[in-house]
């Protein structure tokens, strides 16, 4: 019998009580078969480990839930996704893409006979537009005996979610789906739902559905001791390696976890723990153990990554120095000694200034938690955390921000309105984005063409829609119909839709600075991308070439699946692939008509303004434009991210004989208005 616990003041769908039930899961999957007949939504609250994203699809289908139908299953990133979907295969003796199989962007493994389907979040968020029902997960059971007969969609969203080298939290498609989903509940009695997450902020997701049942799922974690800083600590690199140093010279044998924020924290803590452990051997009258530094970020090469999973020569004790990516994403066997810096990276928008910080920020404490778990997978462990436990109780977020808060929404507006949604101020959001980066990304789509003056779809948005796109590379595509190089213009989309290619070791920065000047395009960055990739298919995409030039052949062979899964869009649209040869300025057009919203003229040396609202902004030192001898006039940019300064990422110089990223019609009456605006404000003042 599984154990039942009552908190008071919430209602549960059973109706018996005003206390929602929460009640522990055993792994009897007839338990958990059980619940779900009785209930039409649950919350499962299971630790990692518990099995409820590789155990619960097998319990729905051993009770024979899926005759004709599919158990749909998100997972917060790519990685996951393929790695469960095989996991799962492998336990239930299939071969991956038959019964149990996988969807991520650009990417679909699945058949006719496929049961068990694991996908991104933003995958199933775009089978919506097609199916807003979701009536491909339906069963229509064939034995009419049964105790509790539905048609029945089990769709378990794990809210457990990661960004690119970020912290567990809803993404921005998770959100979303949650208002969408809560409809489809509303309007299809035969929909199961079950929402998974590992933090313990389950009640907010059971009150969003309706104060629906919370299950727990017991986790297989052993205890971990959690040792906090007696002081606020002024630099948690250095506080990070000593802490380290002192574990492998003074505890006993487990591998050793330190979570940094970037690429650049974590090189340099590799550094000096090997400079400190090789003086120590050069100075040390007894021997010093091995101790095996091993960095884990996005951007290192998938070889190198690799290395973390090998385990360690005899004698010898692992160190992991990884970004938040290590959180969940990766299990690491053997850690029993976990080093928490307490920071994080978190890419924030500014609608007013249409930029992105990457900006540093103490995680949240379910964050922290999670952290600190790490230590207890294979036995009892220790977190070091870096912070004082003060700092952890009062001053750290409970949760992390939500994805939807802080980013550009233009995808998501372009999104509902494709779903009809007229007014997105009323859309049920769990939590509501501000309204001024709903307004903002409803301004992005107008000056794009996808919107009407009274905010409605035009054609051109419906194109867009049929792109798992930003709106800008979207509108790029169909502006490469128009100019006759859509050959050219797919590629270079397909580039800025994985991770930069470019590959540059510290310690061998100049080597890899010269050969990336081998590939620059005079005036252009995303010429430079598209001379990369077409330098790449001339020597037969061989991995050899990418690593001698410096770049990540696991990104560029991305790139050219995401090429090949865009070209059958473009083939379903009736769009032909059709090259211009030679004469890239038609291709610099384009890309000027999808980022004139971009566009930036200069104004001192070295320092551009953006043309529309003034936000300063500067060439990156890695641009192909930054050493040209002369810097153009005027330039449109990929995005603005925020570092050490606003920085251009992948910019282009406009030509000399056009002005197609200043005159747009809506620019050019909003920047009228502004002009006016300002005027007013000023005779006000002067009135006062």
């Amino acid at each position: 019998m599984p154990l039942i616990l009552k908190l008071n003041g919430l209602f549960n769908t059973f109706g018996a009580s005003s206390s929602v039930i929460i009640r522990v899961l055993t792994e009897d999957g007839c338990v958990v078969n059980q619940v779900v007949r009785e209930n039409q939504v649950i919350v499962v609250v299971g630790e990692t480990g518990s099995g409820k994203t590789t155990q619960l699809t097998q319990y729905l289908h051993e009770d024979v839930y899926t005759k004709g139908a599919i158990i749909g299953c998100t997972q917060p990133r790519r990685v996951a996704a393929m790695s469960v979907a095989k996991r799962v295969s492998e336990e239930m003796e299939t071969d991956l893409g038959d019964k149990v199989g996988y969807a991520i962007r650009f990417e679909d493994v699945t058949s006719p006979n496929t049961v068990i389907k694991y996908m991104t979040d933003g995958v199933l968020l775009r089978e919506t537009l097609k199916d807003a029902d979701l009536d491909k997960y339906r069963y229509a059971p064939s034995d009419s005996s049964q105790y509790f007969i539905f048609f029945g969609i089990f769709c378990t969203l794990d809210l457990f979610n990661l960004m690119d080298d970020g912290t567990h939290e809803r993404s921005l498609s998770t959100d979303v789906l949650f208002g969408i989903l809560k409809k489809v509940v509303s309007r299809r009695r035969d929909f199961k739902l079950i929402v998974t997450s590992a933090t313990l902020n389950a009640e907010k997701f059971s009150n969003f559905f309706g104060s629906v049942p919370i299950f727990h799922i017991p986790g297989r974690t052993f205890p971990v001791n959690i040792l906090y800083s007696q002081t606020p600590c002024e630099d948690y690199v250095e506080a990070a390696v000593k802490q380290a140093l002192t574990i492998h010279l003074t505890s006993p044998p487990g591998d050793i976890l330190i979570f940094m924020t970037g690429q650049d924290e974590i090189e340099a803590s590799c550094y000096a723990l090997a400079e400190r452990i090789q003086q120590l051997v050069s100075s040390s009258s007894r021997a010093v153990p091995e101790l095996s530094i091993l960095p884990i970020y996005s951007q290192l090469p998938a070889d190198l990554q690799a290395k973390i999973f090998q385990p360690a020569a005899a004698g010898a004790r692992k160190c992991i120095v990884a970004t938040n990516i290590a959180e969940t994403s990766l299990t690491v066997d053997g850690i029993l000694y976990v080093i928490d810096s307490g920071y994080g990276k978190m890419k924030v928008y500014n609608p007013r200034m249409g930029m992105d910080a990457l900006q540093v920020f103490p995680v949240s404490r379910a964050a922290a938690d999670q952290r600190a778990g790490r230590a207890g997978r294979t036995g009892p462990g220790t977190c070091y955390r870096l912070y004082t436990e003060s700092a952890y109780l009062n001053e750290m977020l409970p949760n992390p921000v939500p994805e939807i808060q802080r980013t550009n929404l233009g995808n998501v507006v372009l999104l509902l309105k494709s779903l009809r949604v007229d007014n997105l101020l009323d859309f049920d959001f769990m939590d509501p984005p501000p309204q001024e980066n709903i307004l903002n990304s409803m301004y992005q789509l107008w000056v794009l063409g996808a919107l009407n003056n009274v905010g409605g779809l035009t054609e051109i948005g419906w194109r867009m829609v049929e792109f798992p796109l930003d709106p800008p590379l979207a509108k790029m595509l169909l502006m490469g119909d128009r100019l006759r190089c859509t050959d050219e213009v797919l590629t270079i989309v397909s580039m800025l839709s994985v991770p930069s290619v470019f590959f540059r070791p510290k310690d061998r920065a100049e080597e890899s600075d010269a050969a990336r000047e081998k590939f620059f395009v005079p005036e252009s960055d995303h010429l430079t991308l598209l001379n990369v990739y077409q330098q790449w298919r001339v020597n037969q995409y061989r991995g050899d070439w990418c690593n001698d030039h410096f770049l990540h052949v696991k990104g560029l062979r991305k790139a050219r699946e995401v090429r090949s899964q865009l070209l059958d869009i473009l083939k379903t649209l009736q769009i032909p692939l059709v090259s211009c040869g030679m004469d890239w300025d038609v291709v610099r057009k384009a890309v000027c008509s999808a980022y004139f919203h971009n566009a930036a003229r200069l104004k001192g040396v070295g320092e551009y303004v953006n043309c529309r609202n003034g936000t300063p902004c500067h060439l990156h030192p890695s641009s192909a434009l930054y050493g040209l001898g002369y810097t153009p006039d005027h330039v449109v940019y990929h995005e603005l991210v925020l570092t050490t300064k606003e920085y251009m990422q992948c910019a282009t110089a406009k030509l000399h004989n056009s002005s197609v990223c200043l005159v747009h019609p809506s620019v050019t009456f909003l920047r009228e208005f502004e002009r006016r605006e300002r005027e007013r404000e000023r005779e006000k003042e002067r009135g006062r």
